[in-house]
């Protein structure tokens, strides 16, 4: 090791910092910290990402006797961890790991160098921390301090929690009585006590540091065209790194293979890949090989790569922590960060579903946290100020300056003095005993089983903030906490209490300016990728009504009906993307190599001639159609149908319903390629009703199904037109 330099109360932490990593000074209050480890106190550290944690308990374990026991939650991060702290030592064992990834030879010369006091750090997983052998092992030798690494995962209540990691105080206790120091990124008041609690050091010194990450622009954005939007976003962020969230593993898969067909250099990480492809992309990562990850929550625990300069969330995170510490992980340099979420609420529910069948105190928190992220995502105040105040901190939003979409546009006021009244009377009215979704449903006049039950309908004030829908309501309850006049008790999972500041408001009601809303109502998830306009996303009336005219030239030379050729939707896209090649005209939406091919060239004629004659600037970031696993579902679906094997049979293998196959046909056969539906057809239709239905088509101005189910007066089905649809596009269009 290098030159001792020995523990006293006055030490010059300044001289160690500088001789042991080189830096000139500390950051906030790691100093104090530092000497609160020295001086053999439990400690409580609550620092945001970047704001430099390790140097906690990094400094302490190399001035004190014997080897701190830092218990971390991923392998990865501990090998990173490890080597970032041999890379400031001459001595390559200054720090070890001790987890399943070691061979019992490893774990021999492991042991070896701390018994030599060669070891100051030791990185464990809390898995292996409870094994008896390693137990009895840490038992024999000298211990510094235990240091718990992303604490937070105690808590039932933080963002990742870990069973393994309720464990830790008792196994602390079996190995040595030493101070320890838990130290976390996130966490609200809540988490904060149920650590200390767990760790029984409520006696513990606390250092809380601001959440505010000065540097970092949040936006939220309706969740529609989202891959194309992604897409536009990094062509216009090119040469930066960036990480994208996801929170299933099959979308990190899907916008991973997206990115990369559209010339983005881009890899997926999440717990499925093996570990030698997940550390392997990591790698490429931190070595700038790949410009962008795609990942679950998997990725970026610990991993310190400071230039990553924008954070997107294809779909937003289960929870206000989850969503700070992957924000967190833009702009740790100090540089420009900006954190994009797409919302939209069918995530929510999609999220809510997942809860069904958990225990019910686990599905009470997780609702509890769910709704706190809605309400962030919907939120038309100061996006940071909404956070900190969630991480119990004040902030004036001025100080923001526009470094928010809520700020950098803010949004239509109105007073609200009287609303905000009615919803702290009803509070009141209620003993301070429901939830908001209560008093949403309450105020607007919405008689609930539970209004029902407790007999609230009949209550004078029952319905008094009718002329407002439930949204408007749950954006009142959002204001006044923010505004701190109501606040949600954890204990109770979120029932509404008011403030004292409440109270003072009932009593002397003043002016509260109300914020409108953000409408998310037509946001949607659709799987497929729509094509969106490029810069400015224009619609091109003009354009359009020639192509009209063009399709509906070439229906009369050809004898087919316009649909047939290009359907409305792919020339609307056309009026937005402006292909001028044949190979420009396969990435728009409902067009396919074979369709192309048949019908296209006239039509990239025009657009090429309209471009050139009217200077037009085109959008340059031309988004594939499908990814390769949906082109292998629709193989698969075609190979089936060849096969002849019933429709509702091949619904159930793929997992999907029969109008999501029809959808698929339909998608198939649009984009030019055949399918042969005759065999299942004849099971449903004689040969007189499939000729009335394709002579219908073949004369129709136009495939819309209610005009033809109104022309057949409901003698079929709409399923039985689909499929006739379909077969007629088939035979007829490719």
């Amino acid at each position: 090791m290098e030159s001792e330099i020995h523990i006293e109360n006055q030490i010059d932490l300044n001289s160690a910092l500088r001789h042991y990593f080189g830096f000139d000074q500390f950051k906030g209050e790691q100093e104090a910290i530092i000497r609160n480890v020295l001086n053999g106190k439990n400690t409580f550290v609550i620092m945001p990402t970047g704001g430099g944690k390790s140097m906690c308990y990094q400094l302490p374990s190399l001035l004190m006797n014997g080897t701190a026991i830092i218990v971390s939650p991923l392998i990865a991060l501990m090998k990173n961890q490890v080597d970032a702290i041999r890379g400031f030592s001459e001595n390559e064992n200054v720090a070890h790991f001790l987890n399943s990834s070691l061979s019992k030879g490893e774990i021999q010369q492991v042991r070896k160098d701390i018994q030599s006091g060669n070891t100051k750090m030791l990185f464990v997983a809390p898995e292996s921390l409870t094994k008896k052998e390693n137990i009895d092992f840490l038992t024999t030798v000298e211990i510094s301090f235990f240091a718990i690494d992303e604490a937070h995962c105690i808590s039932e209540w933080g963002h990742d929690f870990r069973p393994e990691y309720r464990r830790l105080r008792e196994i602390f206790q079996k190995i040595s009585n030493v101070p320890v120091i838990a130290l976390t990124a996130t966490a609200t008041p809540k988490v904060q006590y149920d650590i200390q609690k767990n760790l029984n050091m409520l006696d513990a010194d606390v250092f809380k540091s601001s959440f505010n990450r000065d540097n970092l622009y949040y936006e939220i954005r309706p969740k529609r065209d989202v891959e194309k939007e992604i897409i536009r976003y990094i062509k216009n962020h090119q040469g930066e790194s960036g990480i994208i969230y996801c929170l299933s593993r099959k979308k990190v898969e899907e916008i991973a293979e997206l990115l990369q067909v559209n010339g983005i250099n881009a890899l997926p990480y999440h717990a499925g890949l093996d570990a030698g492809s997940r550390a392997r992309h990591q790698d490429m990562f931190l070595m700038e090989d790949v410009e962008v990850i795609v990942a679950t929550i998997a990725f970026g625990m610990g991993i310190d790569k400071p230039d990553v300069r924008y954070v997107i969330h294809h779909d937003i995170p289960k929870s206000l922590e989850s969503y700070y510490q992957e924000t967190g992980r833009a702009g740790r340099d100090g540089g420009i960060g900006e954190c994009v979420a797409f919302y939209s609420y069918k995530d929510i529910e999609k999220l809510e579903k997942f809860l069904q069948g958990k225990a019910i105190t686990e599905q009470e928190i997780g609702r509890q946290l769910l709704h706190e992220i809605v309400s962030y995502a919907e939120t038309s105040v100061c996006r940071r100020k909404f956070i900190l105040h969630y991480f119990g901190e004040t902030f004036e939003e001025k100080r923001c300056n526009e470094q928010c979409d809520n700020c950098r546009n803010p949004r239509e006021r109105t007073e609200g003095m009287n609303y905000v009244e009615m919803l702290l009377n009803a509070i009141v009215l209620m003993d301070e005993t429901q939830k908001a979704k209560h008093y949403c449903a309450y105020l607007s006049g919405h008689v609930t089983a539970d209004i029902k039950a407790y007999k609230q309908d009949q209550f004078p004030t029952f319905g008094i903030g009718k002329e407002k829908d439930e949204h408007f309501w749950n954006a009142v309850i959002r204001q006044t906490g923010v505004g701190g006049l109501v606040y949600k008790d954890v204990e109770t999972f979120g029932t509404l209490k008011l403030t004292d500041a409440g109270r003072a408001f009932l009593k002397k009601p003043v002016s509260f300016m109300l914020i409108k809303q953000h409408d998310f109502s037509g946001t949607d998830d659709d799987d497929s990728i729509v094509q969106a306009g490029g810069k400015g996303g224009a619609f091109d009336e003009v354009l359009y009504n020639s192509l009209i005219d063009l399709r509906k030239t070439l229906s009369k030379q050809l004898s087919v009906p316009p649909f047939v050729i290009f359907q409305e939707p792919s020339l609307r896209d056309m009026c937005l993307q402006y292909p001028i090649t044949m190979d420009e005209l396969t990435n728009i939406q409902g067009v396919g190599t074979g369709k192309a091919q048949r019908y296209g060239e006239p039509f990239v004629d025009l657009i090429a001639h309209y471009v050139e004659s009217n200077d037009i600037e085109r959008p340059q970031d031309m988004v594939v159609k499908t990814l390769v696993n949906k082109s292998v579902l629709k193989v698969q679906l075609i190979q089936n149908i060849d096969r002849k094997l019933p429709l509702e049979d091949i619904a159930k293998a793929q997992g999907k319903s029969f109008e999501e196959i029809l959808d698929e046909m339909e998608s198939i056969v649009n984009s030019g390629t055949k399918v042969n539906i005759n065999y299942y057809i004849n099971t449903i239709l004689d040969n007189e009703n499939q000729e009335e239905i394709f002579d219908y088509f073949s004369e129709a101005e136009t495939d819309d199904l209610v005009e033809a189910y109104h022309e057949f007066d409901g003698l079929y089905t709409e399923e039985e037109l689909r499929l006739m649809r379909i077969k007629f596009m088939s035979e007829v269009a490719n």
